[in-house]
């Protein structure tokens, strides 16, 4: 763990600046700039250990579990600082991965052309799943993300995301007018509402049942190598909401 400390022990940046951003209907994102106090330590401490693909979710790319003493950093941080923001109280639970975008446009299912919601919970009057991103690359050509809100009804969007997990590619792309490849703006179902570039240690904490995705504007940047690559760590936090 000391290797991820500056100087004066602190894991995250005593100077760092926490900032608003408004998306719809009062929801915001909390966007923390020079979050930790030493990010390359955390990035060579990804060169050294084995990423895979991911078991039971479509993430476009590889993933590795982080290291349990920055897991709970990230959530005693998230619980400190942007918990209430989001509107929650307590958190019940946490992961936090990190991650590589990889995959080429022509590798992509149907579902993994949408921008995605983490979770959606059965009472979101209750319940929130925040998620969060920091981004542990330097050049902005990797992309940064972007949130959306849906053009159709709530039918018509559930009914194109089951055909999106069950069609093949063509099949898919005829019946909805989607191309194959990463989100790139707004399509036929969505609308793009708020883009925030990503910059080297800046993290972004968001309610994860708004739709998002990563902005890959640029696939052939994307690279398996931690050092090169669209590295970031990944949080997610399952949250009781304030009570009204």
């Amino acid at each position: 763990m000391t290797a991820w400390l500056d100087a004066d022990g602190h894991f995250f940046n005593p100077q760092a600046t926490l900032s608003l951003v408004p998306l719809r209907q009062g929801q915001i994102c909390v966007v923390v700039d020079n979050a930790l106090a030493n990010p390359q330590a955390l990035v060579d401490w990804a060169c050294g250990h084995a990423f895979a693909a991911p078991v039971g979710y479509p993430y476009p790319g590889l993933v590795l579990d982080a290291p349990a003493k920055i897991a709970q950093r990230m959530a005693d941080f998230f619980a400190v600082h942007v918990r209430k923001l989001l509107g929650a109280r307590r958190t019940l639970d946490q992961t936090l991965r990190l991650s590589m975008v990889t995959l080429a446009p022509s590798e992509l299912q149907p579902l993994q052309w949408q921008c995605h919601r983490d979770r959606v919970a059965d009472d979101p009057r209750a319940v929130l799943f925040a998620a969060s991103v920091l981004y542990l690359f330097r050049n902005p050509g990797l992309g940064g993300t972007s949130f959306y809100r849906p053009l159709k009804s709530a039918a018509d969007t559930d009914r194109m995301l089951v055909d999106s997990q069950s069609l093949g590619a063509s099949e898919f792309s005829a019946q909805h007018g989607v191309s194959q490849g990463y989100m790139a703006g707004s399509n036929p179902y969505f609308e793009r509402i708020a883009q925030l570039p990503a910059a080297w240690n800046r993290a972004i904490f968001y309610d994860g049942g708004l739709f998002h995705s990563a902005d890959v504007d640029h696939p052939e940047l994307l690279s398996a190598d931690p050092l090169r690559g669209r590295l970031t760590l990944n949080g997610f936090f399952t949250c009781k909401r304030n009570a009204d």
